[in-house]
């Protein structure tokens, strides 16, 4: 046994080389350590397993991964070392391969042994805590009660720490020092600190609207501008994106039109595109557009930078915090879904509607549905979805075969979609080659008719000029367009497909929290399920019957219609950006009025070129 009394005597008697070097050698013992630690966490696994399978399963993951590291070892050892050292090097690397080839997989059947006793002997646990309605989490391998309510709240605080100032954001309390910033006149006419927070901002932004609106002072004929004066610095102020570039730029050159921009919201455009406004309770703001919300509040922020500092930005982990801030945001639509969910089927679990009416009540919403843009597909997409997940829920609290049966079913399902995702990329991956083709043919042939102009010009002393480089670039960029618009079906096909999976994702992870939720007694959370089945059958049941008779229009739309509707799109967004209401009805009317003057338009232009086609034979 090792003495550490004689050990400190010994190292006493060594000389400083010799104690650099004896530390040297114990530091690259604990690297090496350290690096064999690492090897064996990344084949093996020993977390606790949740139960008897997971045990099964992650043992035999350790198994397989010790006898293909082993073969691995056996076949790289010997090569690496005759690389290095030759012959010798190779027998040396062979004798480390056999003794690998012989250990890993000894190794890997001990831990998998071990895993799958740990998950028999968990079991117990995992079957009572079944029962009582508890959910395992994976990070810290335990058995939890989830409360909705309670996740809603944590969701809640994380915003006011990372977004809405709060201790924790970029904003402190106004009680801190004053920040340093560059311009100040919007905060002054707010009267707040430069480290008020957001509720502190709102808050002193109707207290001073009622002091300066138009109403509230008739005798003053420049109230109405000092009311507007006074929205725009909220609106600045109020975005934590706009409130930061206006704290390091200060006030934007071109007011209106950073003003607007900063205005815009995205959902608006994709609602009025894809007609999501009335099933927006049960898919929330799709991906599309969220993703889309977070490229232009990046443009606006870097909007100033210079490459250098844009790199920098990037490097400092906007991207990141980007990333996680879209997260936190996918996990606030689950919420929000779920909790409406638990709101609409709670008529049902608590009695105050029987299961006849309730179905009703749900056939009444679908209809509506139907008669929207894209309606059926929105109902087959959303219908399926919470009756699998409902059915998958039901199965397992009654029996595990019909649990299995609704996996498999969504399996299945899940598959197809993803088969359709890529068909859809390729083809719109092929549409893009395709444009890019025809355009370079073109300019090839515009450049060679130029040619030939010029040419012709300078030979007959014509004093016409050649077309401009800007005439040439924007008879370019218009054939560009011509030629991306034909694609639009394929690429509306495209964003459709993604929409779909999105909408299935999120809708199964809103349903789990809705079932899983420890509010409700576990007889409570089986009917939420019943209901929750209940719509999603009626919805699927309006949506077959309706989409036989539109026989799939809503996604087979013209390219005009898919035109018509993204102009409404960008009326609609920029006329909400200046603060005008915008009715579902209004935009659907205005779709309607520019898909048939565009059909008048064609119709027009047929009627002329058949007419200036027919007038020579007439004239004879």
């Amino acid at each position: 046994m090792n003495n550490p009394n004689k050990n400190a005597m010994d190292a006493s008697k060594l000389s400083d080389d010799q104690l650099a070097v004896k530390a040297s050698e114990e530091l690259a013992l604990e690297g090496e350590m350290e690096e064999a630690n690492e090897v064996f966490n990344s084949l093996f696994s020993t977390r606790r397993p949740k139960d008897a399978s997971a045990g099964l399963s992650s043992g035999a993951k350790s198994i397989s991964k010790g006898i293909l590291a082993g073969a691995v070892s056996l076949v790289a050892q010997p090569i690496a070392g005759a690389q290095a050292e030759g012959t010798l090097g190779f027998f040396k690397g062979l004798a480390t391969g056999v003794a690998s080839a012989v250990a890993l997989p000894l190794t890997g059947v001990a831990v998998g042994a071990y895993q799958v006793a740990r998950g028999m002997g968990n079991q117990g646990e995992a079957n009572k805590a079944g029962k009582e309605g508890m959910q395992w989490d994976d990070e810290k391998r335990s058995w939890y009660y989830y409360f909705l309510d309670k996740e809603a709240e944590e969701i809640l605080e994380w915003e006011n720490a990372n977004k809405l100032g709060g201790a924790g954001g970029k904003h402190g309390s106004s009680s801190s020092l004053e920040r340093e910033v560059k311009d100040r006149e919007f905060y002054d006419l707010l009267n707040v600190s430069t480290n008020a927070t957001q509720g502190q901002i709102k808050k002193a932004y109707y207290k001073e609207a009622r002091k300066v609106h138009p109403d509230k002072c008739p005798g003053d004929p420049d109230a109405a501008t000092k009311f507007q004066t006074l929205g725009q610095a909220y609106q600045i102020l109020s975005d934590e994106t706009t409130r930061e570039n206006y704290d390091k730029n200060g006030k934007p050159q071109n007011g209106n039109q950073d003003e607007m921009a900063s205005a815009i919201d995205t959902t608006v455009f994709f609602n009025v595109m894809f007609g999501s406004t009335l099933v927006e309770p049960y898919v929330g703001e799709l991906w599309i557009a969220s993703i889309a919300d977070l490229m232009m509040k990046d443009m606006g922020a870097n909007a100033n930078k210079d490459e250098t500092e844009l790199a920098e930005t990037l490097a400092g982990g906007k991207a990141q915090k980007n990333t996680e801030e879209s997260k936190m945001k996918q996990k606030k639509r689950e919420i929000q879904i779920a909790k409406y969910l638990r709101e609409k089927v709670q008529t049902f679990v608590d009695g105050t509607l029987p299961l006849d009416d309730f179905a009703a009540g749900v056939q009444i919403e679908a209809c509506k549905i139907a008669d929207g843009s894209f309606g059926t597909t929105f109902l087959n997409t959303i219908g399926f979805q919470l009756e699998v997940e409902a059915e998958e829920y039901i199965g397992f609290q009654k029996s595990h075969f019909d649990g299995y049966k609704a996996q498999a079913k969504k399996s299945a399902s899940n598959t197809s979609t993803n088969f359709k995702i890529t068909g859809s990329i390729i083809k719109a991956a092929n549409a893009g080659r395709k444009v890019y083709k025809e355009v370079e043919e073109a300019q090839q042939v515009q450049a060679g008719t130029d040619g030939k102009n010029i040419a012709a010009s300078g030979a007959a002393g014509s004093g016409s000029a050649a077309k401009t480089k800007e005439e040439m670039e924007t008879e370019q960029a218009m054939l560009a367009a011509k030629k991306l618009e034909e694609q639009l079906p394929t690429i509306l096909e495209l964003a459709w497909t993604i929409n779909t999976r999105d909408i299935r994702t999120t809708l199964k992870h809103a349903c789990q929290k809705v079932f899983a939720d420890a509010s409700a007694t576990l007889d409570q959370r089986l009917q939420r399920a019943q209901a929750v089945k209940v719509i999603g059958s009626e919805f699927m049941a309006i949506g077959k019957l309706v989409g036989a008779t539109k026989k799939d229009e809503d996604i087979a739309m013209s390219m005009e219609d898919i035109k018509a509707r993204a102009e409404v799109a960008v009326m609609t967004t920029m006329a909400k950006a200046q603060g005008q209401e915008v009715s579902e009805d209004d935009t659907e009317e205005l779709i309607r009025q520019h898909a048939k003057m565009a059909a008048d338009r064609d119709a027009a232009g047929q009627n002329f070129a058949g007419a200036g086609a027919s007038a020579p034979k007439e004239s004879l």
